[in-house]
């Protein structure tokens, strides 16, 4: 629920701000010469009004009626469609993976942290400590359009918008009302989807001196599972390569029938037991002694039966469980929006605006049940005489007769699956509201607001997670047999693994985000080529973000969990502005900006107000240009820095428990000689530590633009940009694949985590924040725009898209050595497309309008699966591990398809068809990115397959 501190924060602010509702977007329309009414808008990427949106910059601009052809449902899938957007964080990396509920938009394949989000020209809370937004509290039928500005801009808005800014600005001045409903129905089962909104207004601006309005929406997601669909139903599958069958095998070893790992003592030659001194995570000797034992391990089950329990497969001498059909491809959603404004004339050359946001969006995750790791039986109980003694070799069976204790220990993996799916609800309510003044005071053009933003996420555990005081005795009991197939327990004994399940509230996170902001603009000289125009302003900004958990979560109540690291984390930021247009000549105009930003030090309240790092600063500038040698053609280039600083949770966290790596990963040679014995057969899961780093030095970069618009004609159009941007200094925590790929080069980064059930360590990583040097990105934009007339009707084409020429960043620790995930799968875990297009026409005819919209992504090179992993087994006999493969995924297209009919002047009804040719998803051997799904990539795919949907609109 949300969080009361955040609902007494926005009631004191709206009190003290004394203004109701109004807009923040709504343009100042001034008199030009002759009385002609010309209306400058600011748009984005300048604070300057302008008659002219085609500019210096490159900016893409996303209708209301481009949103409607597209046939998208939410925002994020809206950000989705747009060519030059790689990177983002997608719904599917909620399950399993670090989506933690949130949905985001990344221009360049950059990262979403380099993207600037902006609410109606405002920045929003973000879901995390830095600028990352959640795209889920945007209401996608509030919106009148969105900017996209594809260059940087933090000359203009400061850190984050390195990579440029997305701007969606809302409906305003409305003075009707308008009911839309949509409802979507794939081809199969699952991913069902409704939705419906009302928005409403009164008071004309121009007449009535004001406007207030209102949007409502709520929509419905259900969720998809994988048993829903043929390509993502297991993680044992056949497939073919180069002419030879292999199958692919990707389970868990916490399995079900459960393995068995034993350890037993080793002698000295006077038959003592021998011993060897406890290290610590340094090497260091401890002064204490531990037994020095021979391991073994197997899964009794198949030592009995001569196979595999059932959803399982061998893997050396135990079997790894496959866990994929417990999955979901997509989670469940919902989502309620309210959006409020309204605008006040207060005289001719004074207006009064304010908005306010609210939206509530829930995500229930589901992913596979949980994984034991190893606990502990005591060697002396019926279960182990009965499981495990009997499969012991006859020297063990001799010696364990001789001595008791020769068996030395016996732990167990299961997975819990009678207890259910891990399902977790993440329930994120945000709220922005901003009020201000702007007008006209002395032939200067003036804006001042002040804007309060905050979001709060919980996340509450509804079940899967067993409880360690009730659930352990339970199946050391042996009441439980986990060396069983699942089918084998009875209904009463499932039941009593249920009982042991938790549920309720695990941890709550707010961020909030008040700021002071004003800029203001106005002619300066009349120069022989045209007038010269300058704006300046600046903003100050609290931002706070506080984690906290639940009494549960504290006590560590889930079998081997460490409790949540709790945040009370604030910094304050201040930045200044100068921006100037110049007319050089007729046809040739410069636009240059300087900005100055102190990012203020981290303050760690829960510290006793400990100030974490210092104080950092930077100026940075951005100079544009834009020549018109005819009225068909306009050149453009700009150039410019930017400047960055470190997140409060990549400065101020300490170490904190991060659960276990997302991919299964193999001990990797070169690992310390302590840590070795803690490593695992085969292919599996390892412990992960996550860290923040106070000595973080901030980003810089450098970029520039260059190139073309050609329109010779209103109904053509065609523009070509050339882009690059340079990082210094860029923040990364290191991949899981990273650290793991390179033993030698990061040690540092192994290190152990205890191990409530067996009372030892596991082998561990610190993935920690670290500047890994540089980055280096470039590429090339096109957009083709035409209307051609028929007899019958105007076909309105559109061809974008986006060629990424280089994209790669220096490897944390060299100098010398670049990582790049541009046309392959990267050790990052990502893919970088060479290509992404759309193709996308309108064909209206009277009452009727078609839409066919294509998008496309260009093939790429899989996840290398080394023969080491043992993952892929030759197809004819599946316990022989294959060598080396990786496959090639294919190129990637999809085609959508809508008409609409417009009933009468208030009355619209669409019926659409998305991925029209049911496109599935490729191929792919991929084990880590994204979620837990097997088999394919969900982040880069549709995954509903072919899906019908009905929409209407009815204004009144």
């Amino acid at each position: 629920m949300y969080n009361n501190n955040l609902i007494a924060k926005s009631v004191r602010f709206a009190l003290m701000s004394g203004v109701g509702a109004a807009a923040l977007a709504t343009p100042v329309v001034l008199a030009a010469e002759e009385s002609v009414a010309v209306e400058r808008i600011t748009v984005t990427g300048s604070a300057i009004k302008r008659t002219d949106l085609e500019g210096a910059l490159p900016i893409t601009v996303i209708s209301r009626a481009d949103i409607d052809r597209s046939g998208v449902t939410s925002v994020p899938d809206l950000i989705a469609t747009l060519p030059s957007m790689q990177g983002f964080t997608t719904s599917s990396d909620s399950v399993g993976g670090g989506g933690g509920g949130i949905q985001s938009a990344s221009l360049r394949g950059l990262g979403d942290q380099y993207t600037l989000v902006l609410l109606n020209g405002r920045r929003m809370a973000s879901a995390d400590t830095g600028g990352v937004i959640d795209l889920n509290q945007i209401p996608l039928s509030a919106i009148k359009r969105v900017e996209v500005l594809m260059d940087g801009a933090s000359a203009l808005y400061g850190s984050d918008a390195i990579a440029g800014v997305v701007n969606f600005i809302l409906k305003d001045d409305l003075q009707e009302t308008t009911f839309d409903f949509r409802g979507d129905k794939p081809q199969e089962q699952g991913g069902e989807s409704y939705s419906f909104s009302l928005s409403s207004g009164f008071g004309d601006i121009a007449s009535d001196g004001f406007n207030l309005m209102f949007a409502v929406s709520h929509d419905k997601q259900e969720a998809l599972k994988s048993t829903d669909r043929d390509f993502a139903e297991t993680g044992i599958f056949d497939f073919s390569h180069n002419d030879t069958d292999y199958t692919f095998v990707k389970g868990s070893t916490n399995a079900g029938p459960a393995n068995a790992y034993l350890n037993f003592l080793q002698y000295n030659t006077d038959g003592s037991v021998k011993k060897v001194e406890i290290k610590d995570e340094e090497g260091n000797g401890t002064g204490k002694f531990k037994p020095v034992t021979t391991p073994r391990e197997f899964n009794p089950f198949r030592e009995e039966n001569g196979q595999c329990g059932t959803d399982s497969a061998p893997q050396g001498s135990v079997c790894t469980y496959d866990y994929t059909s417990t999955l979901e491809i997509n989670p469940e959603s919902s989502r309620d929006n309210v959006f409020v404004q309204g605008i006040v004339e207060i005289n001719d050359s004074v207006e009064l605006y304010s908005s306010a946001a609210w939206s509530s969006f829930q995500m229930t995750t589901r992913v596979a049940p949980y994984p034991t790791g190893d606990f502990s039986l005591d060697p002396t109980t019926e279960l182990v005489a009965n499981q495990i003694l009997p499969y012991l070799t006859a020297d063990e069976a001799a010696q364990l007769a001789v001595d008791p204790n020769y068996l030395h220990s016996v732990e167990a993996a299961w997975r819990v699956l009678p207890g259910g799916n891990r399902t977790d609800e993440w329930d994120t309510e945000t709220i922005n509201f901003t009020t201000g003044l702007r007008g006209e005071l002395s032939e200067i053009n003036y804006d001042v607001a002040v804007t309060y933003a905050g979001a709060a996420r919980d996340q509450n555990r509804i079940t899967g997670y067993p409880i360690e005081s009730t659930f352990l005795p339970l199946i050391k009991s042996g009441d439980i047999n986990v060396f069983d197939e699942f089918a084998s327990l009875t209904d009463e004994q499932n039941q009593m693994v249920k009982d042991t399940m938790y549920n309720g509230g695990w941890e709550s996170t707010d961020t909030s985000l008040l700021s002071f902001e004003g800029t203001a603009s106005t002619m300066v000289a009349e120069l022989p080529a045209g007038d010269m125009y300058m704006a300046m302003g600046g903003d100050y900004r609290e931002q706070e973000f506080t984690r906290r958990r639940s009494q549960a979560n504290s006590d560590a109540i889930i079998l081997f969990e460490a409790p949540t690291n709790e945040f009370d984390l604030s910094r304050e930021t201040y930045g200044m502005f100068v921006e100037a247009i110049v007319p050089v000549w007729d046809t040739l105009e410069i636009t240059a900006a300087l900005r100055y930003d102190s990012i203020g030090a981290v303050t760690d309240h829960d510290r006793d107000g400990l100030v974490v790092n210092d104080d950092v600063d930077d100026t940075t500038y951005k100079i544009s240009a834009s020549y018109r040698p005819n009225d068909a053609w306009l050149l453009r280039a700009s150039m410019g820095t930017g400047f960055k600083a470190a997140t409060m949770k990549q400065i101020g966290s300490p170490r904190e428990d991060f659960g276990v790596t997302s991919g299964n990963y193999v001990c990797p040679t070169g690992l310390r000689a302590e840590l070795v014995p803690l490593c695992k057969s085969g292919s599996t899961q390892y412990q992960v530590w996550q860290a923040g780093n106070s000595d973080l030095q901030p980003e810089t970069s450098e970029q520039m633009s260059v190139g073309f618009v050609y329109a010779p004609t209103n109904d053509f159009s065609f523009g070509l940009d050339y882009w690059s941007v340079d990082l210094e200094n860029q923040v990364t925590r290191l991949t899981q694949a990273q650290i793991f790929s390179d033993a030698v080069k990061y040690d540092q980064y192994f290190t152990t985590k205890p191990n409530r059930g067996t009372g030892k360590n596991d082998l561990a990583i610190t993935q920690a924040a670290v500047n890994v040097g540089k980055s280096e990105n470039s590429g090339i934009d096109w957009a083709l725009n035409m209307i051609t007339e028929f007899s019958f009707g105007d076909l309105k084409s559109s061809f974008t898209g986006t060629y990424i020429t280089e994209s790669k960043s220096l490897r944390a620790g060299t100098t010398d050595q670049w990582d790049s995930s541009l046309g392959r799968f990267g050790i990052d875990d990502n893919v970088i497309f060479d290509v992404q297009a759309a193709f996308n026409n309108t064909l209206t005819m009277g009452d009727f309008a078609h839409s066919l919209n294509v998008t496309y992504r260009s093939g790429y090179e899989d996840q290398l699966k080394e023969s080491s992993s043992k993952l892929v087994r030759l197809g004819n006999d599946i316990s022989e591990v294959a060598p080396d493969i990786q496959l090639y995924v294919p190129s990637y297209w999809k085609v959508d398809y809508l008409t609409s009919y417009d009933i009468n002047k208030n009355a619209q009804v669409v019926f659409g068809i998305t991925n029209l040719f049911d496109k599935q998803p490729p191929l792919s051997l991929r084990t880590s990115g994204a979620g837990h799904q097997v088999g394919f990539d969900p982040r880069y795919t549709d995954v509903k397959g072919r899906t019908f949907y009905l929409s209407g609109s009815y204004t009144f």
